[in-house]
Formats: structure tokens, sequence, C-alpha cells
């Protein structure tokens, strides 16, 4: 694997891929390793996989040896998939408890995420998890993931301005701030600190306040960037990282289909 490819890695952190993810995993794994904003996709088609590993060729994929196809057949799998792209690390989860099965994946196989019996404490397993992909540096140097809305995604804003609100549609956001353009290209000073600002993420509504870092101007809009103050709470910080998920689920949706 080339250095630009390891650095860029570094930089932006590795895709999490679960494989037929059974609904206890969907439940109390991955919406864990979302709040702890790690990139994480749900894959139920084994088949169109290996060409997007092509493409992100440091994820780590969590196999559910129960779901898509006989176990054998996973471990032929795993080997294609190894064999074309070798930066990718396994993960499995089973809730077959049978020590030679273990063996085989561990020492055998060699997978370096984990083998997971799912018959055990879901909360160990979901620690496991985090603790593996800390371990793999899967963030990288990136703290906070970030989303683009696409076209056909409701994201808007509203922003006092003067006596009324001026609307606008969001470019992105993140657990940290977000950026804009506003109708009519406003002028809204520097640090300007906005206490009532409504953002709607598809059907959730939120209210936040946040402070202007600053702005930049693309062809004819004015683009600004909002940093959010203390006061916007846990919940909704967790709400937005739902949001990110899910957009980025969808986009991940559209480049397998």
């Amino acid at each position: 694997m080339s250095d630009e490819a390891n650095s860029n890695a570094d930089i932006v952190g590795k895709k999490v891929f679960f494989l037929y993810p059974p609904n206890t995993v969907q439940i109390q794994i991955i919406p864990e390793l979302v709040q702890q904003e790690y990139e994480v996709f749900i894959v139920k088609d084994h088949n169109r996989l290996p060409r997007v590993l092509k493409r992100y060729k440091e994820a780590v994929v969590f196999i559910n040896l129960d779901d898509g196809q006989p176990e054998a057949e996973w471990e032929k799998w795993m080997g294609t998939v190894a064999a074309a792209t070798p930066g990718v690390m396994f993960g499995v989860f089973t809730s077959n408890s049978s020590d030679d099965l273990k063996d085989k994946y561990i020492n055998k196989l060699k997978v370096s995420c984990g083998y997971m019996a799912l018959k055990h404490d879901m909360s160990k397993a979901g620690e496991t998890v985090l603790e593996i992909l800390k371990v793999m540096n899967v963030k990288g140097r990136r703290k906070y993931l970030r989303a683009s809305p696409d076209r056909d995604t409701i994201a808007t804003v509203n922003i006092p301005y003067g006596s009324d609100y001026t609307n606008g549609t969001l470019r992105d956001i993140s657990t940290v701030g977000f950026s804009c353009v506003l109708n009519n290209n406003p002028e809204i000073p520097k640090n300007m600190l906005q206490k009532d600002i409504q953002l709607k993420l598809q059907s959730m509504l939120l209210k936040v306040e946040g402070v202007v870092f600053g702005s930049r101007t693309e062809g004819p809009d004015k683009i600004y960037v909002f940093l959010f103050t203390q006061k916007v709470d846990g919940d909704v910080r967790s709400r937005i990282r739902r949001y990110i998920q899910q957009t980025l689920q969808g986009r991940m949706d559209a480049e397998m289909a």
C-alpha cells in the first residue's frame, strides 16, 4: 500500500462496515459507535462490498457469520477480499460458541478485529469493539464526522436577522458547527452570537446557538461558517450525529447500488 494511502487514512480515518449485522448489534453496538464519531455503515450485500473496498482500502469489516451465506463461504470470501485489498481488516460476530470455530478465525485466519460470540453480554461486545477500533486508530486524526446534505435531503437553517429571520440551506454540518448559504446573502459580522438558530434536518427541528466563525465567497454565494456554543446540549449533538450517519449511509447505499 502506498505511503499516500496510509497518510490519507491517518488523516480522515477508516470506514467501518457491518455485514448483515443482527438486530442486537444494530440496536446496542452501532448507535454507540455513531455517538463516538466513528464512520459506520450497515451493508446487506456481500457481493457488492468488495468493489467499494477497492476504494476504501483500509476499511474495517465486521462480518455476521450467521447470515448472508454459509460460514465456509465466508472463509473463502474473506480470503478473496484480503487478496484484492490486503489493507482491509476483519472482525466477526457469531452465535456459534464452538471453540474450534473461534480458534480457526483467531489463529488460522488471524482476524485482527476480534471474534465475538453474540450469546455473551452485548455491552461487553460493544466495549470490545470500541477498544479494538481505538487500538487500530480507526479515527485517525479526525475528531468529528461531517456530512454534506444531498440535493434531495431536507436540510435548512433559519437565522435571526434584524427583526425577522433569514432562511438558507446547509452546506455541511458536524457536532462542532455548520456552514450554510443564506438567502439574499445578508451581511452578518464575524464573531456575532446568534442565540436562536433553527436547523431542520429531515424531520428533526433543532434549536441551537452559534457564533459566526467566518465567511467565504463561492461564485454568487457567500458561505457562512457557524460554531456551536457550549449551550448546545448533548441531546442535540446526539441527534446531529444520527443525522450525519443517516446521510453518510444513504450516500454509501447509492455508491454500492
